[in-house]
């Protein structure tokens, strides 16, 4: 028997219930399943937020610390985090319409809740401003990456946009500092293409594979801006194709690491205090695209700079 739809909860502080399933198993209360299969949460954790009524049944019925266990249903909970950083710098809503937000992204900060970051994110600072409750982003930045972002604020419409970039119907522009090299400067504009794929080893990385034979996968369109001072530069790169790490990886191979990056070249350990003072200088500047819903052409513009002045890790 197919298990009935998804209850319709009301946001928490911008945080939308997260559900899990309960399938057959030993578990005497809902709290020992809790604790097995979310163990990032004690035991204990678990028991005070039963007891706050922050777990419900699938009926949006509160489950206490006592709850018997019961399989094939569903549970619903908030996720909340006691020690989550907080990133100082605020978002910016560019536009608002029935089918689509705009935002303007600070570096540092992530798209959606993911490991140390729920209330923390962009997501769930924007449905706690607008109390939209069906944002949903339409496309990722890195939580390094500055710029625009788009999210479908209705489910109905929201293929139609996340098609544009399966597609590759989106028309992005980004800008980057880096260092300035005379050998690559007499090359600009390039349209540079490279093989990418993830690194055996450090997963965090894509290395650029050069064996003779392997096919492109990765291109962009690289122009220079400005020079900053000797041995700077400030880069328009034009993405044509959407691999992981893309502008930040090819530009390294080029000799061009984006100032302020902590995964190329060399891939930092994940820092316990953030250094808000070393940005990524990377920012998504334009994106331009046919609206799939009014068939009216779109052009957004971030309101975000990147500093010029130097950085360093």
């Amino acid at each position: 028997m197919a298990r009935p739809p998804k209850l319709a909860l009301p946001l928490r502080d911008g945080v939308a219930a997260s559900a899990l399933a309960c399938p057959p198993g030993a578990w005497t209360l809902v709290l020992d399943f809790l604790a097995e299969r979310l163990p990032l949460v004690a035991r204990e954790d678990w028991a005070s937020r039963m007891a706050r009524g922050d777990v419900l049944d699938d009926t949006g019925a509160t489950l206490s610390p006592d709850a018997p266990y019961r399989a094939q249903r569903r549970l619903y909970y908030w996720r909340w985090l006691d020690d989550e950083p907080q990133v100082p710098f605020e978002a910016r809503i560019l536009h608002l319409d029935d089918h689509l937000l705009v935002a303007d992204k600070p570096h540092f900060l992530p798209v959606t809740p993911k490991g140390r970051y729920v209330q923390q994110t962009l997501l769930t600072r924007l449905r706690r401003e607008t109390g939209l409750a069906e944002l949903s982003p339409v496309h990722r930045l890195d939580r390094e990456t500055a710029g625009l972002t788009l999210f479908s604020v209705q489910p109905a419409t929201r293929d139609a946009y996340q098609r544009l970039f399966r597609d590759r119907d989106v028309e992005k522009v980004y800008e980057a500092i880096a260092p300035w090299r005379d050998d690559v400067g007499a090359r600009l504009p390039l349209d540079y293409e490279s093989r990418l794929e993830e690194h055996p080893v450090d997963f965090m990385q894509m290395r650029t594979v050069d064996d003779g034979t392997a096919v492109p996968n990765a291109r962009t369109r690289i122009a220079l801006i400005e020079r900053l001072g000797a041995d700077r530069a400030r880069y328009e790169l034009r993405p044509h194709s959407g691999v992981k790490h893309q502008l930040r990886a090819q530009l390294c191979a080029l000799g061009l690491p984006i100032e302020g990056d902590r995964i190329y070249p060399v891939l930092h350990p994940v820092e316990n205090t953030v250094d808000f003072t070393c940005p990524l200088q990377l920012l998504a500047r334009e994106i331009a695209f046919t609206d799939p819903v009014t068939g009216q052409p779109r052009r957004l513009v971030t309101s975000l700079r990147l500093a010029a002045a130097a950085t360093r890790l």
